[in-house]
């Protein structure tokens, strides 16, 4: 079983990350936040699930071994696979999916895409008790650091910022920011908003 990756990004699109590890370049498929913030030349780490069938080896990636968990557990219900649970990941955090679990809430689910209303059911049944409110609390103390970037790039584009003069201010800033403002989406857009300041100011597709 391959548990994690760390190497550099040697390439990234929508869906998946190629991480190159000793010459070795490994193809994983990541949620939309991992692929959004992660650049060509990055060093990467990926905790991840080898997915082993007849006819492919697929490796898929997450940021923080709590969503490698939560994956784990969703491939575990009736009629989720690897690309549905991925999908999941990739529209919920951790805490919204334990959140919707707890309260036996299924509309989160249902408004994944690929996810009908029998498989959002069946999800808060079959993992009711199974994913525990301390993976909510982790996370909403201390957002994965992909992920904050990832809403700070978009709260700055709907702020009036393009998309490329938001991912590099964001990706400038965080490669100075302590720790703790890495991963906090206030601290970060406090901190990316002075560096861009209101001159730079460029409307969308400007």
């Amino acid at each position: 079983m391959i548990s994690s990756v760390r190497g550099t990004a040697v390439h990234v699109d929508a869906e998946s990350v190629v991480v190159e590890v000793g010459g070795v370049g490994l193809s994983v498929a990541v949620t939309t936040q991992v692929a959004r913030s992660t650049h060509i030349g990055q060093a990467i780490t990926l905790h991840t699930n080898l997915i082993v069938r007849e006819d492919a080896l697929s490796l898929f990636g997450f940021e923080s071994r709590d969503e490698l968990q939560v994956f784990t557990q969703l491939l575990g219900v009736t009629g989720v696979g690897p690309k549905s649970a991925l999908g999941i990941l990739s529209t919920l955090t951790v805490a919204q999916i334990a959140d919707a679990i707890a309260g036996d809430d299924d509309a989160p689910f249902r408004r994944v895409s690929g996810i009908g209303p029998k498989t959002a059911k069946l999800i808060v049944v079959q993992l009711a008790g199974k994913v525990h409110a301390s993976h909510a609390g982790a996370a909403s103390r201390s957002g994965s650091p992909v992920a904050v970037s990832s809403q700070v790039v978009l709260a700055l584009i709907g702020l009036g910022w393009s998309e490329r003069i938001a991912s590099e201010a964001v990706e400038s800033v965080v490669a100075e920011a302590g720790d703790a403002d890495r991963v906090s989406v206030p601290a970060l857009l406090r901190l990316t908003l002075a560096v861009l300041g209101p001159a730079r100011k460029e409307p969308v597709g400007g």
